[in-house]
């Protein structure tokens, strides 16, 4: 079997760049006028400041690693004889090989889904990242069982292919990787 390439959806990345450039602006708004945005759901500016500060903080971090991978031009997913290589997401996995992979399932969460690769050490996988990963990978196997989920979120293809293409790699590869 060949090496299977998956760039980025450059659209995709797009939107979600736009977007977190909208809740930076939003969160500017909210902590530089907190008085103009009092309301029944939140009553004093002290919240409001606190909502609009949250929402530069974390959306700028996002919008941060959304420009980065807006203008990266590797494949954000190689499949080939060895394993997936996971550059689709902030929290690249690198090579999985497909001797580590126990199981691959999918998994909808709030309407986005996921494949969930169960491999045999996952601390392999989390030690192999830097403590702001780590963290991430962590809480992700500790909600899902596995450190490693990928989305087709960033990706030029939509989940159904994503998923139909690392199935058949998987069970094709397997029994040459045994």
């Amino acid at each position: 079997m060949n090496t299977i390439e998956i760039k980025g959806s450059k659209n995709k990345q797009a939107l979600m760049l736009l977007a977190a450039l909208a809740f930076v602006i939003l969160g500017l708004f909210l902590a530089i006028n907190p008085d103009k945005f009092v309301s029944a759901l939140f009553r004093n500016t002290s919240l409001v400041r606190i909502v609009g500060v949250a929402s530069i903080i974390f959306f700028g971090f996002c919008l941060v690693i959304f420009i980065k991978n807006f203008f990266t031009r590797n494949f954000n997913l190689i499949i080939n004889e060895k394993g997936i290589i996971d550059n689709s997401s902030y929290v690249r996995k690198g090579m999985i090989f497909w001797n580590d992979i126990i199981s691959i399932k999918s998994i909808d969460v709030m309407s986005t889904k996921f494949l969930i690769i169960n491999v045999k050490d996952p601390d392999k996988y989390i030690n192999s990242q830097n403590n702001v990963k780590k963290k991430i990978l962590q809480r992700t196997f500790k909600t899902y069982g596995s450190p490693i989920s990928i989305s087709s979120n960033t990706l030029a293809c939509n989940f159904d292919e994503l998923e139909k293409v690392i199935l058949k790699s998987y069970n094709d590869y397997k029994k040459v990787n045994i």
